[in-house]
């Protein structure tokens, strides 16, 4: 087979400023920590009709490989909570004593790869004791479920997660507990107990038990919210369903009982903060300021206990609702802009996708203007983006290079970086992770047989680890850009419109880092012109996909990216 040359144009590292050459074997690729190289300046220089020629091949060159090239390697610049967050199911993620269920111990031993793959901080799915392979609907809020350990396998996860600086961030389940919490079970079996008022009651007669609820989020289609106890002529209220019984939050003593239980679990296991679930619901629909008071009053109590605590909160809403939250919950998944992803993808127009994300900032600033946005492009209750995306691995990149650029402190959903699939029932978005072949594989869990996520068509992380153009390297790279950028982890953001739907472009600034970002979410090379008051870009800092800067020319292959610093 033919080979091709690599032609590398590296500035020498001593004092004498001159330019040297380097060859190999493997691939031509034309680099300059500037516009394309000094061998190209001085080629334009010389007649502009090769001018054309550069650019044909530069497109054949990207057409050789997909591989991403880094100007440069500076300092880590992300810090927790602004860094990234990886989450996971535990009972899918690594089972380390062959029952089929993955554990605690599991996940301690894969703590290594997630710091390599660059995490700073992890969310935890419910791990309390719970009837539920979910663990949503808890019987005891200060337990750990057996099938995952003991506490003080959990104590011993938490320490050896902060050996590595990884902060560790819980489920808090609080808009309701299970059916067979002790709570609900006296307070299903006496009226006058004092864990009646706990929960919400209605008569059977009352209006308001014989109507339908409203859908007015993503997060639940049930609308039948008033639950019959057999025997009794009074219904209880669960907004999700039956087997969870919502909590009333008008009652002091409850309010008491889950301050006592957020203490414990900062104070004396030494978690590092919480993940809020069900946010907007701790009251009904129409008293939506109070909901945002009760997480007021919430962040304040942790605060006594840890004054740094991290609470990021569950609210499946539009920028404008979400806003009023940033009060008491510091920070929140930012849906609208994962929804707004998943669009640009699917039609290859991203344009319009920094806009929108400006947007949804401009709500959440004038709240709180210290506020965390959690980005994402899933998670455990939505499909897989790999599904959403309909398997295109282009694509799915594409989504990771966007949700490592735009602004945000993002959540991966575990096997995202693998690019595991799956389409509701919940059960198969939450399949258990690959880590190797299966006759290799010490730690899958076995729980459920997977439909969605099998070796078939998803390489296990180990193989994947061998291959220079997969995408768990692919996340890994874009992971380490981002990490390693002031202006990617903290800058502002500026939409830039370059009359092309396809491109989605956009500055980063912070201080003295200024980031051109550039991303073809089309299947079309692009050709364009940087705008005048853009060609102090020179820099190529990062380039994906063969994409290149030739002068004020941009070459963007398809689903490439190319990030430009002043």
């Amino acid at each position: 087979m033919q080979q091709l040359f690599r032609i590398r144009l590296v500035r020498a590292k001593s004092s004498h400023q001159h330019t040297r050459f380097r060859f190999s074997h493997t691939r031509l690729v034309l680099e300059e920590e500037g516009i394309l190289t000094t061998l190209l300046k001085k080629i334009m220089k010389k007649t502009i009709y090769l001018y054309p020629f550069l650019l044909l091949l530069l497109s054949y060159l990207s057409s050789c490989s997909n591989t991403a090239t880094v100007s440069t390697a500076p300092a880590k610049a992300s810090s927790w909570p602004r860094g990234v967050t990886y989450e996971i199911f535990v009972q899918s993620f690594c089972d380390s004593d062959g029952n089929g269920i993955g554990d605690i111990k599991g996940m301690t031993s894969k703590l290594d790869y997630l710091q390599d793959l660059g995490v700073e901080g992890i969310w935890l799915m419910p791990m309390n004791p719970s009837p539920s392979y979910h663990k949503y609907d808890v019987t005891d809020y200060y337990g750990i479920h057996p099938d995952y350990g003991t506490m003080e396998d959990f104590k011993e996860f938490i320490r050896q997660a902060h050996s590595r600086n990884i902060k560790v961030v819980m489920d808090m389940v609080l808009n309701h507990s299970g059916v067979d919490h002790p709570w609900f079970q006296e307070a299903m079996k006496d009226k006058n107990s004092p864990y009646r008022d706990y929960y919400v009651w209605a008569h059977q007669n009352d209006p308001q038990t014989k109507e339908e609820g409203k859908i007015i989020a993503g997060d639940s289609d049930n609308v039948n919210r008033w639950h019959k106890v057999q025997g009794s002529d009074y219904l209880y209220y669960g907004y999700f369903y039956g087997g969870m019984p919502d909590l009333n939050f008008d009652n002091a003593a409850l309010k008491e009982e889950v301050f006592k239980i957020g203490r414990y679990w900062l104070k004396e296991v030494g978690v590092d903060g919480f993940r809020l679930d069900a946010a907007r619901h701790i009251f009904p629909d129409d008293r939506p300021e109070d909901n945002h008071q009760w997480w007021v009053e919430f962040k304040k109590e942790m605060q006594k206990v840890k004054p740094d605590v991290y609470l990021v909160g569950e609210v499946w809403a539009p920028a404008d609702v979400v806003a009023p939250y940033t009060k008491g919950l510091p920070a929140l998944f930012n849906f609208e802009m994962s929804w707004a992803i998943l669009d640009a993808l699917n039609s290859g127009k991203g344009n319009s996708l920094a806009i929108k994300h400006a947007g949804i900032m401009d709500f959440y600033k004038k709240e709180n203007p210290e506020f965390i946005d959690a980005t994402i492009l899933s998670n455990h209750d939505q499909n897989r983006i790999m599904s959403e995306v309909n398997g295109d691995e282009k694509k799915a990149k594409m989504a990771a290079a966007l949700l490592f650029t735009l602004p945000g402190s993002p959540y991966i959903y575990y096997g995202e970086e693998i690019g595991m699939s799956g389409k509701k029932p919940d059960e198969l978005i939450r399949e258990p992770f690959l880590w190797d072949v299966k006759e290799k594989d010490q730690c899958r869990a076995t729980w459920i047989t997977p439909t969605f996520s099998t070796e078939a068509v998803v390489a296990p992380a180990t193989v994947q680890a061998q291959q220079e153009n997969s995408m768990l390297n692919h996340y890994k790279t874009f992971i380490r850009l981002r990490n390693n950028s002031n202006a990617l982890t903290y800058g502002e953001l500026k939409p830039v419109q370059l009359n092309n739907p396809e491109i989605s472009a956009f500055e980063r600034i912070h201080q003295h880092e200024s980031l051109l970002v550039l991303h073809n979410l089309s299947g079309a090379e692009i050709t364009l012109a940087l705008p005048v008051n853009l060609q102090d870009y020179r820099i190529a800092r990062f380039q994906h996909n063969g994409a290149a800067l030739a002068r004020s020319k941009v070459l963007l292959p398809a689903y490439s990216s190319l990030i430009l610093q002043r």
